[in-house]
């Protein structure tokens, strides 16, 4: 990828590597991390160099009446001003001249413009656009005016509002082993950024699962993993404490028609002393846990990893599949599981091209 503003811009720090140079680091990088399980190498799923973010979030920087995007400066404080981000999918990429444009010509919408988000699928795209004004009347005229003219839908924000003008989502598509399964994503919601390298990461792990059991999954969004990995289990229970996220994956559950998943608004510590008889939850009252017989569960926590007391929860089930946004805390975790668990298979996933960051899927078996 080649990028205008590589050394000025904050989000490429890998930007003076070329990306085969880039793989090997953060290989080399997880290889000493996990030094103490002698792993020699890893499955590595690489992305597409640019246009691979489907999500995305730009500051608008005011001169006058001018507008602009902006990113964090890699070097100092202060807002690097932008006029177009190589990374972004091609859609947004196309669309980010042209809507600047159109908000520069307005004044309603460019008026107390803070910032934009995109969020792009193969089948439409969303606009949010942030104020730090009161939004009204003369707003949505024109905000219509976005959606009519390049085709996408459009959301206007401002503290404690929300103005939702067709829609709040938009429907993905993803293909796994060859099946196409469809996502509703709410704006708003968390969602993977990265389109080629999800569908690779929800492969992989569906490809080293076997028909068995029933699948326990911890952390499960809007159901990116659980729709997919439903048809491998008899039945899954799947927890996440998002109620954004909740109703997504019950509306994904009907659009892909899906009878064998239970999803359940509640958080790990929650579930942990539910499982373990120590409290009673209303929400259970139509859920019998003791009618599950897991031998998986799959785990995507956030960047803090998971809490003590929930490690000792899963380490009761034969086989964990750990997703994991942050090496440091997933070694600190194996660290602490590796005494009744070994290493099975350990695969990295590229979601941000020119970054530090690194995915990482991990398989353990008792």
């Amino acid at each position: 990828m080649e990028c205008k503003y590589f050394g000025e811009c904050g989000s490429c720090k890998l930007y003076d590597l070329s990306y085969t140079q880039q793989i090997e680091q953060k290989k080399e990088y997880i290889k000493e991390l996990f030094s103490d399980f002698l792993i020699d190498d890893f499955e590595f799923f690489a992305s597409n160099e640019e246009h691979y973010r489907n999500r995305a979030e730009f500051r608008i920087w005011h001169d006058g009446d001018e507008i602009s995007y902006g990113m964090h400066k890699l070097k100092g404080k202060g807002v690097l001003k932008i006029d177009e981000c190589p990374k972004v999918d091609e859609q947004i990429y196309a669309l980010m001249p042209k809507l600047k444009k159109f908000l520069q010509n307005s004044d309603e919408l460019r008026e107390k413009l803070y910032g934009i988000e995109f969020l792009s699928s193969k089948n439409g795209m969303l606009v949010t656009l942030i104020y730090h004004k009161q939004i009204g009347q003369d707003w949505k005229k024109e905000a219509r005016k976005i959606e009519e003219k390049f085709g996408i839908f459009v959301i206007g924000r401002a503290k404690k509002i929300k103005e939702v003008l067709s829609q709040d989502f938009v429907l993905e598509s993803l293909q796994v082993e060859d099946k196409n399964y469809t996502y509703k994503i709410i704006e708003g919601g968390f969602s993977q950024p990265n389109r080629v390298t999800n569908e690779k990461m929800i492969s992989w792990v569906s490809s080293h699962v076997k028909n068995t059991k029933d699948l326990l999954e911890l952390y499960c969004g809007h159901g990116n993993f659980t729709i997919p990995l439903s048809g491998k289990f008899k039945k899954v229970l799947a927890t996440e404490i998002s109620k954004t996220s909740i109703k997504s994956a019950h509306f994904n559950c009907e659009l892909n028609n899906i009878k064998n998943i239970k999803f359940l608004r509640m958080s790990v510590e929650e579930l942990t002393s539910a499982m373990n008889k120590e409290r009673e939850f209303n929400r259970l009252k139509e859920i019998d846990l003791d009618s599950f017989n897991f031998s998986h569960v799959l785990i995507d926590p956030p960047r803090a990893g998971i809490d003590a007391k929930s490690l000792e929860f899963i380490n009761q089930f034969e086989n964990i599949i750990y997703i994991s946004c942050n090496p440091k805390t997933l070694k600190r975790d194996i660290d602490i599981l590796n005494s009744d668990f070994k290493i099975v298979d350990f695969a990295l996933f590229d979601q941000f091209v020119h970054t530090n960051h690194i995915e990482s899927g991990v398989i353990l078996k008792k």
